[in-house]
């Protein structure tokens, strides 16, 4: 049976926490990561109706889209909401993992996870992310140390690229040198210019270790002053990026749209709200699992018929509106857009873990809107 920190390195590979932005809280909140996992509960929110499922179901581990915790506490006792939920988790042998902002943009997310709910083909990101940006290191060593050098800096993360590592590239030369007073050389004489057989070494690596990778090299190489050459490359786009766009097979009027829209999610109480023709050909469809008011002219300038996405407000929309030529935009609940993610993230842990665990999707409607007037 996987262990909780098996079940974790699974959900980082889907969802590197390094995805998330830098105001988020994700990771696991509560667990010991040797403790046995067999069944799991995925849900939107951890609140207190959750943790009783998961009890309920005897899960090992709760995998939440949103933080239990957003910002800092001082206290997780049970006469607080939240910290009841940790002491129900915790009282039972309940773990709970976080993926939010981090899940988002990623393939197999929230936004691609709702486009493919809604039936939408040919996606790609509304707005696309960089890789992380990464160094090509470029070292000159004897050749003698040239292998025992690269893998130091193999060993610190260097050499990956995609589903490669220990890459490097190698080329043989010669290097002079002479060494001045007060030196205190590893090779040659003070006064004397030294001609060394050398090995040039090139390697990339994430930029966020560079100072790693420096370390490793310097530790390493024998010479009292390295010769080294350290570029910043150019970021590369990846295949994240904030909400999606793609193309309805059957373009159909917009409130057609809105009402294909509202059956494509689950079940709720909340108000699905339209701006726009409801006459309009609905074709090419941009969206954002979530609040997304910040990908509204993204979506417009993209050549959107219409934007779907959650917590729009008042003036931005009617803003939108007075442009020529504005998308329309349709307006759903907030949890049920993000809700089409938990099938999608269950079905890829048991991919992965295969039938050593269990997987539920809860089905508890954890909107905080339990009636819409009209």
């Amino acid at each position: 049976m996987p262990a909780l920190r098996d079940v974790i390195a699974v959900l980082d590979d889907l969802y590197d926490p390094r995805w998330a932005d830098g105001w988020d809280s994700v990771g696991t909140v509560a667990g010991d990561p040797d403790a046995e996992v067999t069944s799991i509960l995925f849900a939107v929110d951890p609140v207190q109706a959750v943790a009783d499922e998961a009890v309920r179901l005897g899960a090992q581990l709760v995998v939440t889209h949103h933080p239990l915790y957003l910002k800092g506490t001082t206290s997780v006792a049970a006469t607080t909401p939240k910290g009841r939920v940790v002491h129900t988790l915790i009282s039972n042998g309940v773990a709970l993992h976080t993926c939010h902002t981090n899940a988002d943009s990623a393939p197999r997310g929230v936004s691609e996870s709702m486009a493919l709910a809604l039936g939408l083909s040919d996606l790609r990101p509304l707005e696309t992310d960089d890789d992380s940006p990464l160094d090509k290191w470029v070292v000159y060593v004897p050749r003698d140390d040239a292998a025992r050098v690269v893998a130091a800096m193999h060993e610190a993360g260097a050499g990956k690229l995609g589903d490669y590592d220990l890459a490097q590239f190698q080329t043989d030369g010669r290097g002079s040198f002479r060494p001045l007073d007060g030196a205190d050389p590893a090779i040659g004489s003070v006064g004397e210019v030294e001609w060394v057989d050398e090995t040039r070494v090139e390697v990339i690596a994430d930029r966020r270790i560079r100072e790693d990778v420096r370390a490793a090299m310097l530790a390493t190489h024998p010479y009292e002053e390295v010769a080294y050459d350290l570029w910043a490359l150019a970021a590369q786009p990846s295949d994240r990026g904030s909400g999606r766009i793609g193309r309805l097979n059957t373009p159909m009027a917009l409130s057609a749209f809105a009402d294909h829209v509202r059956a494509a999610l689950p079940g709720h109480s909340g108000a699905t709200r339209v701006a726009g023709d409801l006459d309009r050909v609905v074709e090419t469809v941009a969206l954002c699992g979530g609040s997304g008011d910040f990908l509204l002219g993204t979506a417009h300038a993209a050549g959107a018929d219409v934007y779907v996405t959650s917590d729009l407000r008042h003036h931005p929309v009617s803003e939108h509106l007075e442009r020529p030529g504005a998308c329309a935009v349709v307006d759903v609940p907030h949890w049920a857009a993000e809700w089409t993610w938990l099938p999608t993230v269950a079905t890829a842990v048991r991919e992965a873990l295969g039938d050593t665990v269990k997987t539920h999707v809860s089905a508890i409607v954890t909107d905080p809107w339990s009636r819409t007037l009209s």
